[in-house]
């Protein structure tokens, strides 16, 4: 597939298949046409020897300092030099894909003031899969992702570093491998390449697709889990969730329900009201907690397909009306906002499934399966351990779960007095979404395990579940390490397994 950048919105599908290579990006045709005016009205201001910030003064608390025309294409370099301050591991190959995508669609639309190989350069570093090391410490949200955005920048300069088999490499010689013409940087170009918020937008583009996925699987692992302990399919009937029609639970339900179609377990009790008169919250409200974390992902994703049809950078350039204004579209807040609630809301898709794994493994409340699913009680230990690890992932997620975005930090001499965080609130984002396709791996893996106790026929659904999980798992026989089944089985999770599983009526 294409995906064409020529300053119109971009969709959060079309950034993950860019970002995972399942896409290439390309210039528009009317890129030139597009961009020129802006880069024209810049041009002028410089020679004109205007004052305008960015342009023909310095940044930040610097922002009186004024800057001759002389100099203001070493205004650019020095901006780009000195805010590669960033630190720690870094950025997934992914994530640095999507940040160069969504960087090239801000400045194509025309309101930066940057020449079109601005934009060129930045989609060649794509085509040719050259990425940029960006360290994961070192923005605040605000002003843009500062820091990130100069380790992303200094590459089309040809300094800074790219990744590689190896490490980081210096990217000099890469680029001119490649035939990459280095950037010769006019004025506001480099600030251009620094203002903005796509870094934690690009993480949370990546963030919907992964949690789409987790949810999925959570519902694949609430059906399978059903089946080991006999519950109840009649808390997922259509018309239940048809009197509180909530569009996420809704779906949530409809998935389960059609899973656990056919279910000869299911069958055996479902008119004998003297099995169990409800099961626990877990299984029975499992559509309703699933449910709103699907909605607060459409609520994300409407979020971030709004921001990948703005304009975010400072100063705007208006070049209809020959306007060079300073404001501050480039403020997380918004993108925080979502990037949190969705950590809390993957958090609880981790909790509920913590619980229907302690509830397989409990023989007191299994409903027959043996204590911990072990073939020999008390000589093996079975999966008792799993939940251990369940437990303190859960527990970690909760702390991670607290909102960077009140979190508000003064930068820049007071002058960036109030920043959104939103690049920490997707870091920490992209922490929860593993933690929890883990636990949710050890609830399938102990739901394959009890299910297979049953002396019952499972439905096709459930079973299609369990045979993904047994692709990776074999069933435990004699105590084993989990740790390697468990994180297969999160590999598949996030691979998206579950998701293709056909689901109809």
């Amino acid at each position: 597939m294409t995906v064409v950048v020529d300053g119109s919105p971009l969709t959060v599908d079309e950034v993950v298949r860019v970002a995972f290579r399942q896409a290439k990006a390309v210039a528009g045709p009317n890129l030139d046409e597009r961009m020129r005016p802006a880069a024209d009205l810049v041009e002028r201001v410089v020679s004109n020897d205007e004052i305008v910030y960015g342009i023909t003064t310095g940044f930040g608390a610097l922002s009186t300092t004024r800057v001759p025309a002389d100099r203001a294409s070493d205004l650019q370099y020095d901006l780009l030099r000195s805010h590669a301050a960033g630190v720690g591991d870094l950025m997934s190959p992914e994530i640095v894909r999507a940040m160069l995508l969504c960087r090239a669609r801000t400045l194509a639309q025309g309101y930066s003031g940057v020449r079109p190989v601005v934009v060129r350069t930045l989609l060649a570093l794509l085509e040719h899969d050259i990425l940029p090391a960006v360290p994961a410490q070192g923005s605040v949200g605000a002003s843009g992702d500062l820091a990130p955005f100069a380790h992303l920048a200094l590459p089309l300069i040809g300094e800074g570093f790219v990744l590689s088999d190896d490490g980081p490499v210096p990217s000099g010689p890469v680029i001119s491998r490649a035939g990459i013409e280095p950037l010769s940087l006019q004025a506001k170009e480099g600030l251009s390449l620094l203002n903005g918020t796509e870094g934690m937008l690009a993480q949370g583009c990546i963030a919907v697709h992964r949690a789409r996925q987790l949810v999925d699987a959570d519902d694949a692992a609430c059906g399978l889990s059903a089946e080991a302990l006999m519950g109840s399919s009649r808390p997922f009937e259509a018309r239940i969730h048809e009197l509180r029609p909530h569009p996420g639970q809704v779906e949530s339900a409809r998935r389960i329900r059609f899973l656990l179609k056919g279910s000869e377990i299911s069958e055996s009790h479902h008119h004998d009201f003297a099995h169990k008169v409800q099961d626990a919250y877990s299984l029975r409200c499992a559509p309703q907690v699933h449910g709103a974390v699907r909605d607060t992902i459409a609520h994300a994703e409407r979020v971030f397909s709004i921001e990948l049809g703005s304009v975010v950078d400072n100063p705007i350039v208006f070049a209809d009306d020959g306007e060079v204004i300073s404001a501050g579209n480039f403020h997380g807040q918004p993108l925080a906002f979502a990037l949190d609630f969705l950590a809390i809301a993957v958090c609880e898709l981790a909790s509920i499934s913590e619980r229907r794994t302690d509830r397989l493994l409990d023989p007191t409340r299994s409903g027959g399966l043996t204590p911990f699913l072990a073939t020999t009680p008390g000589v093996s230990s079975g999966y008792m351990i799993t939940q251990y690890t369940a437990a303190a992932i859960v527990s970690e997620n909760k702390i991670l779960a607290h909102p960077a975005s009140v979190e508000s930090i003064p930068t820049s001499g007071m002058q960036e007095d109030h920043v959104s965080m939103g690049w920490g609130a997707a870091t920490k984002l992209a922490t929860v979404l593993t933690n929890t396709a883990r636990v949710i791996a050890i609830e399938l893996m102990c739901a394959a395990q009890g299910a297979e106790q049953r002396d019952m026929k499972l439905a096709p659904g459930t079973a299609e579940v369990k045979g993904i999980v047994r692709s990776v798992c074999e069933p435990l026989v004699e105590d084993r390490p989990p740790g390697v089944d468990i994180q297969a089985i999160a590999d598949l999770i996030e691979g998206g397994a579950f998701s293709r599983i056909e689901i109809g009526a």
